[in-house]
């Protein structure tokens, strides 16, 4: 429904996730709901973004929590009924429980908006575990500091979004899983070819295995690297590296419950300009460009490739944005209940991931984040997988294909997607059930789905020079625009940023890959298994997708 008033219209935006231990019979989801614009203040150029946001099996403990992280676009004037492009739109007050935010019927909750103000993190205020629901919760867009040039007298629309996220707290961790006589290939290790743990000391000398993508090597002519947990990457053996900010994995930080859907960058796409979404895309929606014969975009072909479902329409408008759809049954009718849109994202490039990010507020992670995040405080095991043991089932079924409840037919612990079993990725969190532990649902210690299989997920790279200048920087949700370059991320201390930083990231020199992928080795998908064969690969391929982060 939509809610009318003078200045501003509304339109209500439902953007689904799904749950940590989803039933056997139907997805969870996170949902937002019932958006609409009250207490409009023209001195303040402050409006209120009223919703309802519910999402099934949250949790709470001591030591971790799930949250959903909140963000909203824009589009101003009479054109966006026909051409809806969205300008980030900016919260007006940082801190924890700002005054002019509100949990709305849900006490228990607890919104954070962090000091650059471009979303907020909701979640338990207190312990428990179960379904949180709040209804007529409040964020205030300040539109008069969002990249916006909206008056008094616009029109405006707002579309709300939300994505779950994992909260990884402080603390030690290890790093590779060598045991002095094995190790997984190109793992981390010290000198002695064992697993080194981080803490807040300085840890000297991390080797890794000589690959000619790598600048960090041992054997007999390379050299370690230290980090401090507490501060970053301290020093090489050369002197070549001191970076404070890099993100270790040691401190805290949020990363996404599931790997990026299709559903996710779908509606990423559906907020761009014409030319941003060329460049996101893998099929020709050039402005100029009336006629699709390629309707699938990303893999840029006229059927599905590899589970890959955003489609086009056949005839397009001449310059306005392309509106594309999840189509997995190639009725030419989007989103439909069967078509996929719960589907991990695959076809991504390090550009691609990387412009979801800056768009979203978020950031990469770091190859030890991700480690972090699949082994928790864990002693490593040689050859472990993200749920902890070394057993492995392969997925070669799968019922309920393209929708919400989608789940292989395949059972039994440490499921998992690899050696082409299925044809491409599934829905995220498919093997999940009411009743999932650790092992049986393929979960990270943290809670977090699919670290091993499904899609290789882009990292940035201790490995590479370039990747270890990454900051940690989070995007601020605008893309560039300058001719011929538009629709990149534009933090410049991300792997691939271009040598023009205007041109924003262009390249994929300091990223990684991590976890595996559908059609990997089961190998491929141990913790601390890293391809190291493609760091500054630039295409899109089938097996590619990611998940994304954000220091508190």
């Amino acid at each position: 429904m939509a809610k009318v008033y003078k200045v501003f219209l509304l339109w209500v935006f439902l953007c689904l996730g799904l749950g940590v231990f989803p039933s056997a019979a139907l997805a969870n989801s996170l949902s937002i709901t019932n958006v609409s614009l009250e207490d409009r203040n023209q001195t303040d150029n402050t409006v209120v973004v009223e919703f309802d946001i519910s999402w099934e099996n949250s949790w709470r403990t001591d030591e971790s929590w799930d949250a959903a992280w909140v963000f909203m676009k824009a589009c101003q004037g009479a054109a966006c009924s026909s051409a809806w492009i969205g300008v980030h739109a900016m919260l007006n007050t940082a801190g924890t429980d700002p005054s002019d935010t509100s949990t709305g019927s849900n006490e228990d909750l607890t919104i954070v908006v962090p000091s650059d103000k471009v979303g907020a993190f909701i979640y338990r205020a207190s312990n428990g575990t179960g379904t949180t629901t709040a209804t007529n919760v409040r964020l205030t867009v300040d539109y008069a500091t969002s990249p916006m040039t909206a008056g008094d007298t616009d029109q405006i629309q707002i579309r709300v979004y939300g994505i779950e996220m994992v909260y990884i707290p402080n603390g030690d961790f290890w790093i590779g899983d060598g045991n002095e006589t094995s190790e997984s290939a190109y793992a981390f290790h010290d000198s002695n070819n064992s697993a080194v743990q981080i803490t807040n000391s300085l840890t000297n000398n991390i080797w890794v295995d000589t690959n000619a993508n790598d600048d960090i090597q041992l054997d007999t002519t390379g050299y370690g690297i230290g980090i401090d947990g507490d501060g970053g990457i301290d020093t090489d053996d050369n002197g070549a590296v001191n970076n404070a900010s890099f993100p270790t994995g040691y401190k805290a930080f949020y990363i996404m419950k599931y790997e990026l859907s299709q559903g996710q960058y779908r509606d990423f796409l559906n907020t761009l300009t014409r030319v941003q979404q060329n460049t996101r895309t893998g099929t020709d929606l050039s402005v100029g460009v009336t006629s699709v014969t390629n309707r699938y975009v990303m893999s840029g072909g006229s059927t599905p490739s590899y589970r890959n479902y955003i489609r086009c329409p056949a005839t397009i408008h001449t310059s306005n944005p392309v509106v594309v759809y999840a189509d997995a049954d190639g009725d030419g009718t989007g989103n439909e209940s069967n078509d996929g849109e719960w589907i991990a994202m695959n076809y991504l490039s390090w550009m691609d991931l990387a412009a979801y990010a800056d768009w979203a507020g978020l950031r990469p992670i770091t190859e030890l984040e991700f480690e972090r995040a699949a082994r928790g405080p864990t002693a490593p095991v040689y050859g472990e997988y993200a749920w902890g043991t070394t057993y492995i089932i392969q997925v070669t079924g799968i019922s309920n294909a393209g929708q919400a409840s989608e789940v292989a037919t395949t059972t039994g612990g440490g499921l998992s997607t690899y050696g082409s079993g299925v044809s491409g990725p599934l829905r995220v969190g498919f093997a999940a059930t009411s009743s999932t532990t650790r092992i049986t649902g393929s979960v990270g210690y943290y809670g977090i789905m699919e670290l091993s299989g499904n899609t290789e997920e882009r990292v940035v790279s201790l490995g590479n020079s370039t990747g270890r200048s990454f900051t940690g920087t989070h995007g601020d949700g605008i893309l560039t625009t300058i001719i011929s370059y538009e629709g990149n991320a534009t933090n410049t201390d991300w792997p691939g940023i271009d040598g023009i930083s205007l041109r924003g990231v262009t390249g994929a020199t300091g990223s990684g890959f991590r976890g595996g992928s559908a059609v990997s080795a089961s190998s491929s998908l141990a913790i601390s298994s890293r391809d190291r064969a493609a760091l500054t690969l630039t295409t899109r391929q089938f097996a590619f997708g990611g998940r994304l982060g954000r220091t508190p």
